[in-house]
């Protein structure tokens, strides 16, 4: 190295690499004249971007921990292209990390590298849950998500001092544990209810705001169904008969569990959700839209149950059934006039199978992330052209050509949700490094924030929700609340999604060396963003319609969780305490969602969220004592710092 190098950097390659102070002496620095190594500074110089973004600055503490996570990926990408130390070098560094007091990669559940270099190793963790480095849990295909895995138990016990006080769980507590639900029930017969008791629900359909968040059926298609299901037996094949009874019954069961008005004749939703499936092999002889019909709404009774694992097949299903008839390929605008080449028929026929695609795809991609279950339906086999009327960021609840409303939800989020899921959760995702895997949450943090921005005002998630942001317009209609409430929920949800992934990096086994300090930053916004949900479900429990119960709890028990875990990480954050007051009244208001009927098995599940939290409290003030304690002993080992 030539004591006359112009503009030499401030650091030579390999001090740069190690992120360790160089003092630049010529010829050598010391670190290299001490361990033999050439003093180069050969690697290449980063260009500073000088373009200007499009997209508008975002408020400044999120702009701040963006850049930061930026600033990281910067860094790692140009390590990945500098040249690799020699192996003499490499051991004495990995030497030097082991004998640090410090270092973590020993820790119980802490990640090591084994876990990403073996490509079998890293497919056979598909679904795995992590939380700041640390494996928690796994995600189980027959029983969803257990809470913690043995090595997530013994490293909640060693941040705590403490054994767990309650068992493992078979199943998470978003999932109704009432396996036997009507299992093993026989239907005393499989005839509909009188003529004008259905004739009833329809109109209730008809007019109701449950045709606005769930469109299940054409209004004008229904009739004939209705019709074919009320003719005598004998005038048509028995299958048709029994498929059109079977769609009744499961139209039944939706809509009298939703709580209609007290005008209504009374009908045991269970009991028609148990007809139908009874129906199931004489209504499978070949695939129709009643078909597709059937299996969708029993997959959605089943969720609105919280029997997750039997509405996912039933899902499964009509995602199958929905790809056969076309609605996967079909560039069809419901919005759009019909054309002058289709019937009305025909054409409300292939209207309805497009909006049965959307819905199936939003319930998949909802389902895949939440579970990490692969989804059934493939984005690239799928035309994902958006009705136009999403062009239109003021209207909220978007009509069809013949006057039917189109999809619940926004669609647009769910496409983020796929793209989330396949480049965060996938078993390829996996096998990405740390440079790849910040890349891609800084991109879908981008496309998040533009969908944000895109919405209506009106009911556009706050970036960190307080409760001073205001509440429910009361004057909102139900289904209207509901898009407003079950929106928020959604965005905070994948904010959290999104930048919990970087759990997985494996920068947080060199916390001390400052590799983390990146990583740290996203998952900051993944705790705060489990913090707004938990602020907003004070705000919103009022105005949540109690049949959502099953579907809306997945929310707070996740940011629960999260929430946890981050105090176990840093127990001497200075809002570890508030947010051990956040968890403590979390339970108050997820039992003051209505639900409509209120059976032993929903109040058994009441207590059983209640224990559940006491004991997270339990455990995580004793993580804050345990490490106040320390931090009194040995104050010279506790280096300050501030966290999520």
């Amino acid at each position: 190295m030539s004591s006359t190098s112009k503009a030499r950097k401030r650091a030579c390659d390999s001090c740069y690499r190690r992120k360790i102070q160089c003092d630049a002496e010529s010829p050598k620095c010391n670190w290299c004249s001490h361990h033999s190594l050439d003093c180069t500074f050969n690697r290449p110089t980063r260009v500073k971007k000088t373009a200007k973004s499009k997209k508008e600055p975002r408020p400044e503490g999120l702009s701040q921990r963006i850049e930061r996570l930026e600033q990281f990926l910067a860094n790692k990408i140009t390590q990945q292209q500098d040249d690799r130390p020699e192996p003499a070098a490499e051991s004495q560094q990995s030497a030097s990390c082991g004998s640090s007091s410090n270092s973590q990669v020993d820790s119980p559940g802490r990640l090591g590298d084994q876990a990403f270099s073996c490509p079998d190793s890293a497919i056979g963790s598909f679904g795995k849950l992590h939380f700041a480095g640390y494996h928690l849990g796994e995600i189980s295909l027959g029983n969803g998500v257990p809470l913690f895995s043995s090595g997530g138990r013994r490293w909640i016990e060693s941040q705590t001092g403490q054994s767990l006080g309650f068992a493992q769980l078979d199943l998470p507590l978003w999932h109704n544990h009432d396996r036997d639900h009507d299992a093993f029930a026989s239907p005393s017969d499989t005839e509909l209810p009188d003529l004008k008791v259905t004739e009833e629900y329809y109109n209730f359909f008809c007019n109701g705001h449950i045709r606005y968040v769930f469109p299940i059926v054409d209004t004008e298609l229904f009739k004939q169904t209705i019709a074919a299901a009320y003719e005598p037996p004998g005038r048509g094949p028995r299958y048709q008969h029994a498929r059109a009874k079977a769609c009744v019954l499961s139209f039944l069961s939706i809509i009298s569990f939703m709580e209609p008005s007290a005008n209504v004749t009374p009908v045991d939703c269970n009991a028609c959700a148990l007809k139908a499936q009874y129906l199931l092999p004489q209504v499978m002889v070949d695939t129709s839209l009643d078909g597709l019909q059937i299996a969708f709404m029993q997959g959605m009774f089943n969720m609105f149950s919280g029997l997750f694992e039997k509405a996912v097949m039933f899902h499964a299903l009509a995602c199958r059934i929905v790809l056969i008839l076309g609605g996967h390929t079909q560039a069809i605008d419901p919005s759009s006039p019909r054309p002058d080449s289709e019937t009305e028929n025909s054409w409300r026929i292939k209207c309805h199978i497009r909006k049965y695609f959307w819905m199936c795809y939003s319930f998949d991609k909802d389902a895949a992330i939440r579970s990490g279950h692969p989804p059934a339906i493939s984005d690239e086999h799928c035309n994902l052209t958006l009705p136009s009327q999403y062009s239109d960021p003021n209207q909220e609840l978007r009509i069809d050509s013949v006057g039917n409303p189109f999809l619940p939800g926004d669609l647009r989020l769910a496409l983020i949700k796929s793209k989330a899921g396949r480049l965060l959760y996938s078993a390829q995702a996996l096998l990405k490094s740390d440079a790849e895997l910040l890349r891609d949450i800084r991109e879908l943090d981008d496309e998040l924030e533009e969908w944000r921005m895109a919405i209506s005002p009106s009911y556009r998630p706050s970036l960190s929700y307080r409760e001073s942001d205001g509440g429910i317009n009361h004057n909102l209609s139900v289904s209207e609340k509901m898009h407003h409430i079950i929106t928020n929920f959604e965005y905070h949800y994948l904010v959290a999604t999104i930048h919990q992934a970087t759990s997985r990096c494996r920068s947080w086994d060199n916390r001390d060396s400052g590799e983390s300090e990146g990583v740290s930053s996203s998952l900051a916004l993944s705790v705060e963003a489990s913090r707004s949900t938990l602020l907003y479900l004070r705000t919103a429990v009022e105005a949540l319609a109690g049949e959502s119960f099953w579907m809306v709890i997945f929310y707070p028990m996740t940011a629960i969780l999260t929430i946890f875990c981050n105090i176990l990480l840093n127990p001497l954050c200075s809002r570890a305490n508030e947010d051990l007051e956040l968890l403590r009244t979390a339970p108050h208001f997820i039992k003051n969602i209505r639900i409509p009927r209120l059976t032993e098995n929903e109040i058994s599940h009441m207590k059983m969220i209640e224990d559940f939290v006491a004991e997270l409290i339990r455990l995580g003030s004793h993580a804050i004592l345990k490490a106040q304690g320390a931090q009194q002993s040995f104050p010279h080992h506790i280096l300050s710092h501030e966290s999520p």
